[in-house]
């Protein structure tokens, strides 16, 4: 989340009316451009369709919305075509980490990973880039298993608290996390194992920025930072298992995927041990044996999770509307609007994109955006490091998440919890964490005046 921070060092007291005359272009309602929801007051505020979806459409998306929904089981099962969960796996449906489409948090004290789940790896480069699985493990640890099969592992987090202030005195903490494994079915976890928490996050939107060109996205990316200004976003570039070539990742906390259907069909088998036509092999690790042996949902040579339950699970995330934003009349709002823009926050978390062709949903076609993102990689200092590589992604880079919905978490989801292991327990606390590339703007952020902070938080709340 590169340059959440706020207000450069000097940006004092902007008065109400200059904050109405000066408001950004951008400053707008409309976020998801004409297919953005009005319905923001309520649960659902993440899970409605874009508007002007045709009557076929609108069929479609509910059909994706069923299957996001269900619960799968063990096969073999009554239940045609929603059997085949595990043998190892993390949740039983896709809304079990995304909970009414929207952003999941870190465990409560004793309690087990719900909506976060732990990627892992060793050291190294594995076919067409991708990470090195941990031996009997594999890329990702599950922390539940079908009747028969032991589960791989139990995490453990804790945290401690760390105090700071601000130049005026204003003490604040910040939640820093430490993780355990407990339970470990195959042995201990190498010495030189990469671990990295991630929750999970909204999946509203995510057929917009599908569509916004890869030129666009280039055009931002300033590898070497040639223009000096401390900001060097870089693309990641992943493996596309329908095309067998590398391309650009747009998806995940660290830009791992290129594309919703394989985003999708990863994680049904990565959470819920599903396979698929682009993802055939179950998700087991080398020596797990019993779950080598447990029972399938399909035939080998056929998918669990099939085609058609694929494609309607896909164009249910790609169709999921954008909430619009609140608000905007009133004066901190824009005043905060004017001093993210004057700050350079815009530099990676860019409010206005504009779509590209969808031949097969017009409908996104040439929209423009707010979404504030750049879907680009950038290094957000040690505190935030996870260590672990993910084809191009450093251990210490991550892809600027857009802030659009961000002010909704509470009322979808019950809580505010942010950044990639839900470890800041408010935006202010995520802004706090920046660092590397956004240290710049962190610090601008601690030196601006109460007001000013606050007046970047009421907008920051209002998308």
């Amino acid at each position: 989340m590169c340059g959440l921070a706020l207000c450069v060092v000097g940006l004092c007291q902007v008065q109400s009316a200059r904050a109405e005359s000066e408001a950004p272009a951008w400053l707008t309602t409309q976020l998801g451009g004409l297919t953005a929801s009005s319905n923001v007051a309520s649960q659902d505020a993440f899970g409605q369709p874009s508007s002007e979806l045709a009557t076929n459409q609108l069929r479609q998306f509910t059909f994706g919305n069923r299957i996001f929904n269900t619960n799968w089981v063990a096969a073999p099962a009554s239940v045609d075509g929603f059997d085949g969960l595990g043998p190892v796996f993390n949740r039983v449906s896709c809304s079990g980490c995304h909970l009414r489409d929207g952003r999941g948090q870190p465990p409560k004290p004793g309690e087990s990973l719900e909506s976060m789940l732990v990627r892992i790896s060793i050291p190294g480069r594995a076919e067409h880039g991708g990470v090195v699985p941990v031996p009997h493990y594999g890329d990702q640890l599950n922390e539940k298993a079908i009747v028969g099969v032991p589960a791989e592992a139990r995490t453990v987090v804790r945290y401690t608290e760390r105090s700071g202030s601000y130049p005026d005195g204003t003490r604040y903490t910040l939640a820093v996390p430490s993780y355990e494994f407990a339970d470990l079915a195959f042995g201990p976890l190498p010495a030189n194992t990469q671990c990295s928490p991630r929750v999970a996050p909204a999946v509203f939107g995510l057929g917009l920025l599908e569509t916004v060109p890869e030129a666009t996205l280039l055009a931002h990316a300033d590898p070497q930072d040639t223009d000096r200004d401390g900001i060097s976003g870089r693309a990641n570039y992943v493996w596309d298992v329908t095309t067998r070539k590398r391309a650009l990742g747009r998806f995940g906390w660290k830009a791992n995927q290129p594309n919703l259907r394989q985003q999708d069909a990863a994680a049904a088998l990565g959470d819920i041990g599903l396979r698929t036509s682009m993802f055939p092999t179950e998700n087991v690790a080398e020596g797990q044996t019993a779950a080598a042996a447990a029972p399938s949902g399909a035939p080998p040579t056929d998918p669990e999770l099939r085609d058609e339950f694929l494609d309607r699970l896909t164009f249910y995330v790609q169709v999921l509307a954008v909430p619009a934003a609140r608000n905007l009349d009133k004066p901190a709002v824009r005043a905060g609007a004017q001093l993210f823009e004057r700050a350079r926050c815009s530099a990676c978390h860019i409010p206005t994109l504009k779509t590209g062709d969808q031949p097969e949903i017009p409908l996104l076609s040439y929209q423009v955006i707010h979404p504030f993102t750049d879907l680009l990689l950038h290094d957000m200092g040690p505190g935030l490091a996870d260590g672990r590589e993910d084809f191009e992604a450093s251990g210490r880079e991550w892809r600027t998440p857009p802030l659009w919905g961000i002010g909704l978490t509470r009322v979808v989801n019950g809580h505010t919890r942010f950044l990639h292991d839900g470890r800041a327990r408010s935006v202010e606390e995520a802004i706090l964490w920046h660092a590397g590339e956004a240290t710049a703007a962190r610090d601008a952020f601690t030196h601006a005046s109460a007001s000013e902070r606050a007046a970047l938080l009421a907008f920051l709340d209002s998308l």
